[in-house]
């Protein structure tokens, strides 16, 4: 455990639910985990107990990825941990592929809707229906823009220039319906208030959920114990702000108790998210004054900030969202009017300090 983790709580210590099995964490609430083929090798999925017009079953929070791996691991949950009930709601944090890749495979094996923000709901739509067209996270667009903040790299660039069904590869499709939650609402679910509180940064209009009764809030990616929430510009917002959008939305979190249970989308759940938002938001003041430092002595590509940010190797995966993130810090300082940019003959954009 870091240094940073050793002053969080988990109530549940290291008693993490193998795949089809889940964990009791509050009344009418089980935790599931599901398998990714990335370095972030899992996602928390969350059930809970709810009736709907009379039709006894469970809201599912989150999908996992379109894999039949997880489709197995899904129908295991089906048989041994449903207690003989169907899945009657599907409610998804955000458009991210391991939170709604089984969206569709899910509401239409169950007749289920799903309910997500209008924004996520859009995007996974556009994105799964894109295919070959690539986009944001990978194909010929995502690949100039990649080559446009420093990457030279040809075997790089080729791999992402081929990566153009990334994203519908892993959620193959959306549901033609869904049923729109915004922030503020309150979703009764089992007899209980469930308010969404809706952050931004991470995605466009990410939906986390916060029961007073159960004084437990399902985080999402926007608040993890062990990691940093990614916060990434892409090329279909290529002058985004997301950090400035992201440290904004920790705010919203503000009236939760000391002791809410947190129930994040990776890692353990935990007890002192007033810490831990404070321990996000020093660490993004860390990397911020580092990444303006280095442009204090010389332009920087958001490439070149990737090895003051980033200490460890990174795979191609895994360079696709630090990149993003770089360049988040980068935008962040160059709106603050810390930075300014600066384009050389071929198209490649720097960033220096204002002088």
């Amino acid at each position: 455990m870091n240094p940073l983790e050793s002053q969080l709580q988990y109530p549940f210590g290291d008693d993490m639910p193998d795949g089809g099995i889940a964990r009791d964490v509050a009344p009418g609430v089980r935790w599931l985990r599901m398998p990714l083929p990335f370095a972030l090798d899992h996602v928390n999925l969350w059930l809970l107990r709810d009736c709907i017009d009379g039709r006894e079953g469970w809201t599912v929070v989150d999908c996992g990825i379109s894999r039949q791996e997880v489709k197995d691991l899904w129908e295991r949950i089906f048989e041994t941990v449903l207690d003989g009930l169907p899945i009657v709601r599907v409610l998804v944090t955000h458009m991210h592929p391991d939170h709604v890749g089984l969206a569709s495979w899910l509401c239409e094996r169950f007749s289920a809707p799903l309910l997500m923000t209008i924004t996520d709901y859009t995007m996974a739509r556009l994105f799964s229906e894109g295919g070959a067209q690539g986009g944001a996270t990978g194909g010929a667009r995502a690949a100039a823009f990649f080559h446009q903040h420093g990457v030279t790299d040809p075997e790089s660039l080729e791999q992402l220039h081929a990566r153009k069904s990334y994203y519908s590869d892993l959620v193959p499709s959306m549901p033609s319906q869904f049923d729109r939650i915004a922030d503020d609402d309150m979703v009764r679910i089992g007899g209980r208030d469930w308010q969404v509180v809706i952050g931004r940064g991470h995605s466009p209009e990410h939906a986390s959920l916060y029961c007073a009764e159960l004084n437990v809030f399902i985080a999402g990616d926007m608040v993890l114990p062990r990691i940093s929430t990614n916060i990434s510009v892409s090329d279909m917002e290529p002058n985004a702000d997301p950090l400035h959008l992201y440290l904004q939305s920790l705010d919203k979190y503000a009236f939760m108790p000391d002791d809410t249970l947190v129930l994040p989308s990776h890692g353990r759940p935990f007890r002192g998210l007033h810490v831990r938002i404070e321990q996000q938001r020093q660490h993004h003041a860390e990397r911020l004054a580092e990444v303006e430092q280095a442009c204090a002595s010389a332009p920087h590509t958001a490439a070149a900030i990737l090895p003051i940010m980033f200490k460890r190797k990174l795979d191609l995966h895994q360079m696709t969202f630090a990149l993003g993130e770089a360049l988040a810090h980068l935008h962040t300082l160059y709106y603050r009017g810390v930075l300014r940019r600066q384009v050389s003959e071929d198209g490649v954009i720097s960033f220096v300090a204002v002088r």
